[in-house]
């Protein structure tokens, strides 16, 4: 037994031993804080390059495609010989730049209207001689959109990625841009998206509500989607200027001899209802078609409520005119006669200009 503890004894000095000559195991590297040297708030000067436009989705109020997401700062921390790095910086890419952002400090800027999570996503970190840090992250996924119709079909969309950072008020990480930024931020050539025009990007600056009051820093930057208007002429507004004609139609098929009107007005009503439900199916073919110009004021909810209210005026014309001879028996034929030949020319050239004003003050 004596000899049993003195092994177990010696063992467990031996273990000591070679613990305390190991010495303390250190702990993980914290991450640099702020590089406050240069004064606060660090400005993160942010750019967006439009790489591909898959998809436009409006009635979902989103678009598909792939940005490229540029971040720069300077933090004199970072700073490098012109030996380590001949060309003036380095570059890391993929994993080494994850486990280089673990050692340098870098802000944390989301996009926020990111849709789910991205189907693809890559990073490279340049790090330069002067300290000056460059984050490039390509990005590929759905982003949230709010798409207007007010103007439809003259629209002018903005394609929009919403930039903003996390764990820093706006006081400590600020976003912004300058010159640099706005020339890298734009289309890539030859993009193109079936019944859009794109155009320029614009950059603003925003601000998002933090939970105990402070304010975060964001940017919103616009990629401007112009709508080819002439691909919904043929299968919208044609029908609907059409569709005009039906109250029309129903008032000048009518004939009126000495005062007296010679078609029975039930044959002139059967045409109106029968325009009515022909305005009502397409009304409901363009709102399963265009979601977004259903419940908003815009030319093509005017149009139809335009054709509902010629067509209510025609079967008020019809009925009151026509069927009781409201006008003769108050004023006699001859005032009826000549009110129905006002009706024949008064009645399209009122309709049609009305259209056109709506159409040309959505244009303008």
């Amino acid at each position: 037994m004596k000899i049993y503890l003195s092994t177990l004894l010696c063992a467990a000095v031996i273990v000591a031993i070679a613990l305390a000559a190991d010495g303390p195991r250190p702990g993980p590297e914290k991450k640099p804080d702020l590089p406050q040297q240069l004064g606060l708030p660090i400005n993160v000067l942010t750019a967006v390059y439009f790489l591909k436009i898959d998809e436009l989705e409006e009635n979902e109020n989103h678009f598909k495609g792939t940005v490229d997401v540029r971040l720069r700062w300077r933090d004199p921390r970072n700073e490098i010989s012109q030996i380590a790095a001949i060309s003036g910086y380095q570059d890391f890419f993929g994993e080494d730049a994850s486990k280089k952002m673990e050692t340098v400090w870098t802000p944390l800027v989301e996009i926020s209207n990111l849709v789910g999570e991205p189907t693809y996503t890559t990073q490279v970190l340049r790090v330069f001689a002067d300290g000056g840090v460059e984050i490039r992250r390509r990005v590929t996924g759905t982003f949230s959109s709010e798409f207007d119709p007010a103007r439809f079909p003259f629209d002018r969309q903005k394609l929009c990625i919403k930039l903003v950072v996390r764990g820093e008020d706006s006081k400590r990480v600020a976003l912004d841009f300058r010159q640099e930024e706005l020339d890298f931020s734009r289309v890539a050539p030859g993009v193109e998206v079936s019944g859009w025009s794109l155009g320029l990007v614009d950059i603003r600056r925003e601000s998002e509500p933090g939970l105990f009051g402070e304010r975060h820093s964001a940017l919103s930057v616009e990629l401007e989607a112009n709508r080819v208007f002439d691909t919904s002429l043929a299968p919208i507004f044609i029908p609907l200027f059409a569709s005009l004609l039906i109250p029309l139609m129903a008032i000048y098929l009518n004939k009126v001899e000495d005062g007296d009107f010679q078609i029975d007005a039930f044959e002139l009503c059967n045409i109106v209802i029968g325009g009515l439900f022909a305005v009502i199916a397409l009304n409901f073919t363009v709102n399963s078609t265009y979601l977004s110009l259903g419940g908003t004021d815009n030319p093509v909810t005017q149009l139809f409520s335009l054709n509902y209210l010629a067509l209510g005026i025609a079967l008020t014309i019809i009925i009151c005119l026509f069927h009781f001879n409201l006008l003769k028996r108050m004023f006699g034929k001859y005032v009826q006669e000549q009110f129905y030949f006002f009706l024949i020319w008064a009645g399209p050239l009122l309709l049609f200009a009305t259209s056109l004003a709506i159409l040309m003050a959505a244009a303008a």
